[in-house]
């Protein structure tokens, strides 16, 4: 009897907060069209926008709401240690910072694109974020770097 093979897409984590972070990752979303996505986000109300996947809501949370960060950092370890996926992508902000770190130590390639928002400075999260990114981008030519965040165009 032959052995029947199943096709293993690959898994990609998005991760995002709310408002613009939230649209400029659902526009990054389609370099994945071949992949698994799953979604993590603050806002419940986002599930209705992507139905076709799974999704995860969890506590959004700033530097300034320690047991929130705390929380949150815990959400996304139990999400990425069920799910185990093999990309994690984020356009920011504290949520996709702890998946940068949490991807990384657990084995995925993770991928952060800053927000379009930041023309002066970086985010806080995407400067933090970096050094755990394997690809680490901005939207704005003017604050790339030889060392990173390289310039990765627009999803405006």
């Amino acid at each position: 009897m032959p052995v029947k093979k199943t096709q293993h897409r690959e898994k990609v984590l998005a991760v995002a907060s709310s408002g613009g972070h939230w649209v400029q990752l659902r526009r990054v979303v389609p370099a994945f069209a071949a992949s698994e996505v799953i979604y993590v986000t603050v806002l419940e109300s986002y599930r209705s926008q992507v139905p076709e996947n799974r999704f995860y809501r969890v506590n959004d949370a700033t530097r300034w709401n320690k047991l929130g960060l705390v929380l949150l950092a815990l959400s996304l370890a139990w999400i990425i240690l069920k799910e185990r996926p093999s990309v994690v992508v984020s356009t920011g902000a504290a949520p996709g910072y702890f998946a940068m770190l949490l991807g990384r130590w657990f084995g995925a390639k993770t991928i952060w694109i800053d927000s379009m928002a930041n023309i002066e400075d970086l985010s806080m999260s995407g400067a933090r974020a970096g050094r755990f990114a394997d690809l680490w981008l901005t939207q704005w030519p003017h604050l790339a770097k030889a060392e990173g965040p390289y310039y990765g165009g627009s999803v405006l």
